[in-house]
């Protein structure tokens, strides 16, 4: 469902449930807009952000903007009962597409829950943008901007996936509203935190889970780690992602999951490092899904800090989250506020 389309049926459904009425308005605000709640001949206006979905990681930003715009609502069409639990407990409100709201706005406090989510009729055909392929060649634009103008096969060259799809990828973030066509010759990403936000979904979902080359851990865990988090990598071959790239930038994070990306054989990686299988090793390894040259930081011997805010805010562990926010504050909120 599009913005317009959770406002609305959230909204109709609120009424239909409650008899309580909304307004919503958009604003030029950060924020997606306002909503006027009118019931008992009382009127409560706040601040509001769409969702599709509101994912756990998302919270501890919501909760920092609630603290500028009050009062201040999250309006989705699907909110799963931990979120919900979270967002009452700090005072913010939520509506979601069943009708489902709690607000709670000086002396009063509008709490409805137990309206189950609606049924809408989907697509059959599947956004080419968000699949596992897709995926790969959003992250190249989502980090080289200017690529959406360049020839078709200079993409599928530099992101390795195939010719003909690279068409229907573009396509299908043009039908998701994340393409904004300037003129025949050139186009602009558009809206695009919300397109970081849906490819970290994707990402966590679909791309990542295809990427795991296995589990590892040290034989000396402390040598190691030292050796890990000091050793200089060819980039091309090998880059720290997750906990370890973001304790390099910040000096704030302590890695307790090293995660590796790499074009090497699995046999290398272990010999360079020392490692041994293990499923519940804390050395997690992956293939590289990016050529270095364009979009990484070789400086850093790090992956792009995007990927790094992502690999942290999939664990979903408060520490990993706020190390994420100073990531996404000093490396990538000018870029993905501004349009």
């Amino acid at each position: 469902m599009n913005d317009q389309d959770i406002i609305r049926v959230a909204l109709g459904n609120l009424q239909a449930h409650t008899g309580i009425a909304g307004e919503f308005r958009p604003t030029i605000y950060q924020e997606d807009g306002e909503i006027d709640f009118h019931f008992y001949q009382n009127q409560v206006r706040v601040f509001v952000e769409i969702k599709n979905e509101l994912k756990p990681y998302q919270l501890a930003a919501i909760e920092n903007r609630a603290k500028q715009y009050k009062p201040y609502m999250v309006v989705a069409h699907r909110i799963y009962p931990a979120a919900k639990e979270e967002l009452k407990k700090k005072g913010i409100g939520f509506l979601d597409t069943a009708g489902n709201i709690f607000l709670k706005h000086e002396n009063t406090v509008i709490w409805l829950e137990g309206n189950k989510p609606i049924n809408e009729e989907t697509k059959p055909v599947t956004n080419r943008a968000f699949t596992k392929t897709g995926l790969k060649t959003v992250f190249y634009f989502l980090l080289n901007e200017n690529a959406l103008n360049q020839p078709y096969r200079q993409t599928a060259e530099i992101t390795g996936v195939a010719l003909g799809n690279v068409k229907y990828i573009i396509d299908g973030l043009k039908e998701a509203g994340y393409i904004l066509q300037m003129n025949d010759k050139k186009c602009l990403l558009q809206n695009k935190k919300a397109l970081l936000e849906r490819w970290i979904a994707g990402y966590r979902e679909t791309l990542k889970p295809t990427l795991h080359v296995g589990n590892f851990r040290f034989g000396n865990d402390e040598t190691a780690r030292n050796l890990l988090l000091n050793y200089e990598f060819n980039t091309n071959e090998m880059v720290l992602g997750g906990e370890p790239a973001a304790e390099r930038i910040t000096r704030y994070l302590h890695a307790e999951i090293f995660t590796l990306y790499t074009t090497l054989p699995k046999n290398e990686v272990l010999k360079k490092f020392k490692l041994i299988p293990d499923i519940k090793g804390n050395v997690e390894i992956y293939k590289k899904f990016w050529q270095e040259g364009d979009i990484a930081n070789p400086n850093l011997d790090i992956a792009p800090p995007l990927l790094v805010y992502a690999d942290l805010v999939i664990t979903d562990d408060p520490r990993c989250i706020e190390t994420a926010q100073m990531i996404y504050d000093n490396y990538l909120k000018d870029e993905f506020e501004r349009r």
